[in-house]
């Protein structure tokens, strides 16, 4: 599989997304459940090692215990997939996960979308600078997360990052196509590397015109993030993968 530079690392092409890993659905708190209930620790460790399988090489994750204690037990085992985090709004500032992913050794974090985008929201965006600045201090590759352009916009002004996790849409309800395009008009204008993200709208895209729309939308120096949920469709990684590379491949 192809790789891009972000920072210092090499990073796959395509990165696995692990949200339903932690117990995010995207479809409210019965999915949330029946995600917690189906990814055990041992089912995780068994998408890892699938994921490195299809070169795969790198999974963003949040820098909470539990992810952390799932990856530590496959790395114990062998198991060699690049971490890069994502800070916790529930830790408090970002600096706290920060600290978290840097005394693992993970070489990356960003900055939880959400958390920017409610920031910038209420005027207070300038909070942001001093985690970057931690980041630096640390020694992590630092990236920003956002649901919205108007985020990134900011950031291109006013922060120094090494990448932007760009998400498709901004909600967990119908997908907005609208917002898609408008995101991935604005990651062609910006000065980093870009993680696509959300780009599935927790399974409410049809896969094979998703990754198309992704295909076309990436720069050379982009990624894609995509999660799975293997519970009715086992082989739903190696299809998203081929799926990519096929559009990929239609661009050439």
């Amino acid at each position: 599989m192809d790789t891009v530079k972000i920072g210092s690392s090499d990073v796959s092409r395509f990165i696995l997304g692990s949200n339903s890993f932690s117990g995010f659905s995207g479809r409210g708190r019965e999915g949330d459940l029946e995600t917690m209930h189906y990814w055990t620790c041992a089912r995780i460790k068994d998408a890892l090692r699938e994921a490195e399988s299809l070169g795969i090489n790198t999974i963003i994750a949040r820098g909470n215990r539990y992810m952390l204690r799932v990856l530590l037990e496959y790395w114990d085992e062998g198991g060699t997939i690049q971490w890069f985090g994502q800070s916790c709004p529930e830790l408090g500032v970002p600096e706290r996960t920060l600290d978290r992913v840097a005394a693992a050794g993970a070489p990356a974090c960003h900055i939880h979308g959400g958390y920017a985008d409610r920031l910038l929201a209420d005027g207070r965006a300038e909070e942001l600078i001093p985690s970057v600045e931690h980041a630096r201090k640390l020694g992590l590759t630092i990236g920003l997360a956002g649901h919205r352009p108007d985020t990134f916009r900011w950031a291109e002004e006013n922060l120094e990052v090494d990448y932007y996790m760009c998400s498709y849409y901004a909600g967990t309800r119908e997908p907005n196509q609208e917002h898609r395009r408008a995101m991935t008009e604005l990651i062609q204008s910006l000065s980093r590397p870009a993680i696509h993200y959300k780009v599935m709208a927790a399974g409410r895209n049809e896969p094979a015109e998703a990754f198309e729309y992704v295909a076309r939308s990436m720069r050379p120096q982009d990624a894609v993030c995509v999660g799975i949920y293997t519970k009715d469709k086992p082989d739903i990684l190696r299809e998203d993968v081929e799926l990519l590379e096929q559009g990929l491949a239609a661009r050439t």
